[in-house]
């Protein structure tokens, strides 16, 4: 050894001497115990020139309950003389380094317990280690382990079964009560489960309450995707027969699809309740635009025609489907576009009442008479009342917020024509709904083309 290395190594072992708390302790020692002392004994283990040069008295080394991380110190085994090593109870990890036992011939006692080895075959072959006894490699994890590795097995046979039948448990649920937690490729389409509009109005909340009768509520709700629903459930109990007929009536509403009709999205049945699931909208009726914002005669007729478009629809696509036509059951969208709210499969009205309640519908947007408001009878009482009037009542009836003009009167009164030959109970043939379009949509294109051709007129033809 040169100085530097003679000088380290006295230093380092006057300070392993006096851990020793040896009083003959002096240029020797028998141990290097510094076990339960983590701080010194990284640092001394740092020392790797002291291990390889370390005086021929030590003959025990005790590193024990340290938590010490790191591989297996190999320095230690430089001291081939030494007859008891301890480095239990640390964090040492890696493979045992079995072949630098070797030169380790008065080694009697070694415990390597309590660490994080890798578990090598080689060590329970090595004739070496067979002279020590399975307490030198409790949990040590270099050592296979017959006892642990049994009851892994055991564990893992029974726990496996288990954890197949939670799971299968779990899809089921998942399946039948939430399957909207499933991809959308696996859902079924319309269907929807108490569990599910529970989630979507947070329990059915008061909040999410918007509307209720002794039969039935309305609750806003918000689906799992983030679509905004309706949800109307009522109170009532059904056959088995009566059921199977909700269901199929539900299942053909789900397939409407037209930009003037709310959509159906789907439906729920269980013993306490029966539901329908719509999108949700917020817009005012037209019985509320009509006494509010005081519309134009053009925006009017915009109506009609969305309305009158959505009767043809459902006539020719869908003949089974009946629906409500008033004032109050037809919605208005954002861009001003009439949305028929409620309707249902069977028990449809003749054509004929169809264009009866079309009729009713074209006067009431144009006159200043409401259904609800001045009729005890509703519709057919209006409509007896309508009979009785003379042309020239109706135009005093016409709402004068219209400010309807010379240029405008002609398609006034031809609306007001068509909507008296609709209500008319006593003519056979009524006007079809082509008829009932046409008039409309010509009065419609008359509305935006004499207020321009009046405007080229009063400011001039500039192309020219």
């Amino acid at each position: 050894m040169n100085i530097d290395e003679i000088f380290k190594y006295s230093i380092v072992a006057s300070h392993l001497c006096n851990e020793s708390k040896n009083p003959n302790c002096v240029e020797s020692f028998p141990k290097v115990d510094i076990r339960n002392r983590p701080n010194i004994a990284s640092l001394y283990l740092s020392f790797d020139f002291f291990w390889k040069y370390c005086p021929l008295s030590i003959v025990s080394i005790d590193i024990s309950n340290n938590y010490i991380k790191g591989t297996f110190p190999i320095d230690v085994l430089h001291c081939t003389q030494i007859q008891g090593l301890d480095l239990s109870m640390n964090e040492f990890s890696g493979e045992i380094p079995i072949q630098s036992f070797s030169p380790l011939k008065n080694l009697t006692f070694l415990n390597l317990s309590y660490n994080c080895f890798s578990e090598s075959e080689e060590l329970s072959d090595s004739e070496f280690f067979k002279r020590f006894t399975p307490s030198s490699f409790i949990d040590s994890g270099a050592v296979f382990d017959h006892k642990k590795f049994t009851l892994k097995v055991v564990i893992l046979l029974v726990s496996f079964p288990i954890l197949v039948i939670l799971m299968v448990i779990f899809l089921g649920w998942v399946c039948f009560q939430r399957p909207d937690f499933l991809p959308r490729k696996f859902q079924r389409s319309g269907k929807f489960t108490p569990a599910m509009l529970k989630g979507a109005t947070c329990g059915f909340s008061s909040e999410n309450l918007v509307g209720k009768s002794d039969f039935f509520h309305i609750y806003k709700g918000v689906l799992r995707d983030g679509t905004k629903v309706k949800i109307e459930m009522y109170w009532d109990t059904l056959s088995r027969e009566s059921y199977n007929k909700f269901v199929e009536e539900c299942k053909v509403l789900c397939e409407l699809d037209h930009k003037n009709l709310v959509r159906v999205l789907g439906w729920c049945k269980c013993r306490k309740f029966r539901a329908i699931i719509t999108e949700w909208r917020e817009e005012e009726n037209v019985e509320m635009w009509l006494l509010g914002s005081a519309p134009t005669w053009k925006h009017r007729l915009r109506v009609l025609i969305g309305v009158v478009e959505c009767m043809c629809y459902l006539q020719d696509e869908w003949p089974e489907v009946d629906y409500e036509l008033n004032t109050n059951s037809v919605l208005l969208s954002n861009n001003m576009e009439p949305l028929i709210s409620r309707f249902k499969v069977g028990d449809q009205e003749d054509n004929n009442a169809k264009i009866s309640e079309i009729g009713v519908f074209m006067l009431e947007i144009i006159l200043s008479k409401r259904v609800q408001e001045e009729f005890d009878e509703g519709e057919s009482g209006f409509i007896n009342y309508m009979r009785t009037l003379h042309s020239e009542d109706l135009l005093q009836m016409i709402d004068e917020r219209m400010e309807v003009t010379e240029t405008t009167n002609y398609h006034v009164e031809k609306v007001i024509s068509l909507g008296l030959l609709c209500i008319d109970q006593s003519s056979s043939e009524k006007p079809s709904l082509g008829v009932i379009f046409s008039t409309i949509a010509t009065a419609y294109k008359a509305s935006i083309i004499l207020p321009f051709a009046k405007h080229r007129m009063l400011h001039g033809d500039r192309s020219k």
